[in-house]
């Protein structure tokens, strides 16, 4: 997790993972002639260049002359002992509280509940120390219990120097807090104590990648890989004038010999993303439409579930993160065993923004699945639309790249060296587990689809280092149109946005560009710093990979600009935290699940936009079978007095069907994402007389 882990939206492209901001229940109504405290304003980021909305903060001063920024039309209240935040529909509240912390950080976070919440009483989930940054010693985060019914958001997060530390509670409904989720962020993360200066690599010059460096980083990948018990890795590192690190690291599968080479096929996720909006920048080249052209225009069938939306959407909106649209993935993920491409854009024209246009990141992968498939129809109309989009990337992408290995084929991969998905099991450990919910991405591929090899995506990352040019010196894409896909559309976090499928982020003053790709047992990531010219591809088969891949990226920076040596301490921090979390998570789950709650389900339940849950129940384990895939189930009570049924298989675990608190049998199972509900109906007749549980 490390500092602010808990915000980041760790149900990436498919794998949904509760590692997030909690928040309190029952919180108060906004104090009335709220006053905003006294501080500097200026522009966090460069200002909007696509969206009506400029990026604009305040910053304030806490009483011990700690810092922070504030987003501009967040409402702020001075308190003798910090400040109360609160975002603009007055639902989400942020407390800044300076107390004494000599007694400990654990102590320090409950005096801070017990000032602005005097009957703060929820059971704590998980909590850790972590090593502090930016000028603090130490950070520690909390995390409480909270009921499926609530859908609130309870956390603290505590920052020491010296004696006093800086808490910051959160309270607020789930999903206003993760459709504001980037404003949270940069709270968080902009949060300093008085006079630190931050450490800025800009006008450092950059370090060559000698032998002894590269030694260096070899030898880190490999301690990382197995400090975050992921069992293999494939890494590319280059400069412009060679490559310096291109090889695999560990095995394809644990519990099996074969290695993982720079050719083995990794599911890449969402680092398809910038291949398609490459395939628009080529069609853009071609003038068949502009990055401003309205998508009726080229599509006249395209359609959202909001007509303002529909119309205000421009071919670089797709691929933004910034039109409102949230994110909205269970459809796709409980649906594609029967679903197609043409069956999602038109689930897609169900979906309603719950932001304004430009003003706030949103991730929709359905709408970024829409992009390839409209610049595909466009090319050709005469195949089904997955069929034209994997045969316009290949013919326009792939192979003038010389990517060969790169295919959006199951069969293709699996018939190949590839590497086998990972993911925790109930002890934490990463074994091997099922290909089928991977499957999922098929429909909206566009958007994640892609199998790769470090060797063939960084072919793609030398041309963006190349600004579009070819290793024998042609143009594959234009330097113009190539570096509109790198203006922020909308603002991430204090120092990051996004662009068009690219995540554009100032590490310590210096532009570095990237991506991250999350499939279930499947991390990447990719990177390049375009003043330094230097690029990497890290791709990993286990759901702890990401830190990996993280570590490696920001290891090499610390390398190459003479950086003070965090990375790997933050990837340790982060697996112990992540850890942690995960066992408070599960320290309440039964497995399996209370027999007396077993007998209260249904045979099955039944959803209109998600499908069919069949219930298995067996001796020893009950089974959910969700069409295209299916887990055991742990139960759970909640604080509430209801009981959650919860998926445990590797890989999946988390899912969470929250029944209501009723006696008798369950008529009505409810699943959640952040921002939306769907409620399972019960048909037929009780788990007495389902069928036995699938082996």
């Amino acid at each position: 997790m490390r500092r602010h882990a808990m915000l980041r939206p760790l149900f990436c492209l498919g794998v949904l993972m509760p590692l997030t901001v909690a928040v309190v229940s029952g919180c108060a109504a906004p104090p009335s002639g709220a006053i905003g405290s006294p501080g500097t304003s200026g522009m966090a980021a460069p200002a909007a260049t696509s969206t009506e909305t400029p990026w604009v903060d305040r910053t304030l001063t806490l009483p011990s002359g700690a810092t922070l920024k504030v987003p501009v039309e967040w409402t702020t209240t001075a308190a003798t002992d910090g400040v109360i935040l609160w975002d603009p529909e007055k639902l989400v509240r942020i407390d800044l509280v300076e107390v004494d912390a000599t007694g400990g950080m654990s102590g320090a976070i409950a005096m801070a509940w017990s000032r602005r919440y005097p009957s703060f009483n929820r059971q704590e989930l998980a909590a850790s120390d972590s090593p502090g940054r930016e000028g603090w010693e130490l950070f520690r985060w909390s995390s409480y219990k909270t009921s499926p019914e609530e859908s609130r958001r309870v956390s603290a997060f505590g920052a020491r120097k010296g004696p006093l530390a800086a808490v910051v509670l959160v309270d607020g409904p789930l999903a206003t807090v993760q459709r504001r989720a980037s404003q949270v962020a940069i709270v968080h993360k902009s949060l300093r104590p008085a006079g630190y200066v931050r450490e800025t690599y800009r006008g450092r010059a950059p370090r060559p990648l000698d032998a002894a460096r590269v030694a260096e980083l070899k030898t880190f990948i490999e301690r990382m890989r197995n400090a975050a018990d992921v069992p293999g890795m494939s890494a590319v590192l280059f400069d412009t004038n060679a490559t310096l690190i291109d090889e695999g690291f560990g095995v394809r599968e644990r519990g099996r010999p074969e290695p993982v080479t720079a050719d083995s096929l990794f599911m890449i996720a969402s680092n398809t993303k910038p291949l398609t909006t490459l395939l628009l920048a080529r069609l853009v080249d071609e003038g068949r439409f502009g990055w401003d052209t309205p998508v009726t225009r080229i599509d006249p069938r395209f359609r959202t579930g909001d007509p303002d939306a529909t119309r205000r959407i421009l071919m670089k909106h797709l691929i933004c993160a910034c039109t409102g649209l949230p994110r909205q993935d269970l459809e796709w993920l409980f649906t594609f065993d029967r679903s197609s491409a043409q069956g999602q854009l038109d689930v897609l024209a169900t979906m309603k923004p719950t932001t304004k246009f430009g003003a706030l990141f949103q991730y929709s992968n359905p709408l970024a699945s829409a992009a390839g498939y409209i610049g595909a129809r466009l090319l050709r109309p005469d195949l089904e639309l997955g069929q034209a989009y994997d045969a316009v990337m290949r013919e326009k992408v792939f192979l003038p790249l010389g990517m060969s290995r790169t295919t959006f084929s199951f069969d293709e991969a699996l018939g190949t060296s590839h590497a086998s998905p990972h993911s925790w099991d109930m002890s934490l450990k990463n074994v091997p587990i099922e290909m089928a919910l991977n499957h999922s991405i098929i429909p909206v591929r566009p958007a994640g689809g892609a199998w790769s090899s470090a060797r063939d995506y960084a072919r793609y990352v030398r041309l963006e280092l190349a600004q579009g040019r070819l290793p024998d010196g042609s143009t594959f894409v234009t330097e113009k149109t190539l570096l509109a896909r790198r203006v922020p559309q909308v603002r991430v976090s204090e120092d990051a946005w996004y662009g068009m499928g690219l995540w554009i982020e100032d590490v310590k003053g210096i532009r570095v560009i990237s991506h991250g790709g999350s499939m279930f047992g499947y991390k990447s990531n990719f990177f390049f710093v375009p003043d330094a010219g230097i690029g990497g591809v890290i791709l990993t088969n286990a759901d702890s990979g990401w830190s990996v891949a993280t570590a490696v990226m920001r290891r090499t920076l610390e390398v190459v600009y003479d950086g003070k040596p965090e990375a790997e301490e933050d990837l340790l921090a982060g697996e112990r935290e992540t850890e942690i979390y995960m066992r408070g998570e599960q320290r309440d789950w039964k497995v399996p699940p209370d027999p007396s709650e077993v007998r209260r389900l249904a045979r099955s339940y039944r959803n209109a936009a998600l499908g069919e849950i069949v219930v298995h129940a067996g001796q020893h384990e009950v089974v959910f079978q969700f069409g295209g895939w299916k887990s055991p189930m742990a139960s759970k009570l909640n604080p509430d007095g209801t009981t959650s049924f919860i998926s445990v298989a590797p890989g999946v675990r988390g899912f969470e069907f929250n029944a209501p608190a009723a006696t008798g049998p369950y008529t009505r199972l409810r699943l959640r994402d952040p921002q939306h509900t769907y409620d399972y109906d019960s048909v037929g007749a009780g788990v007495g007389h389902a069928p036995p549980s699938p082996r």
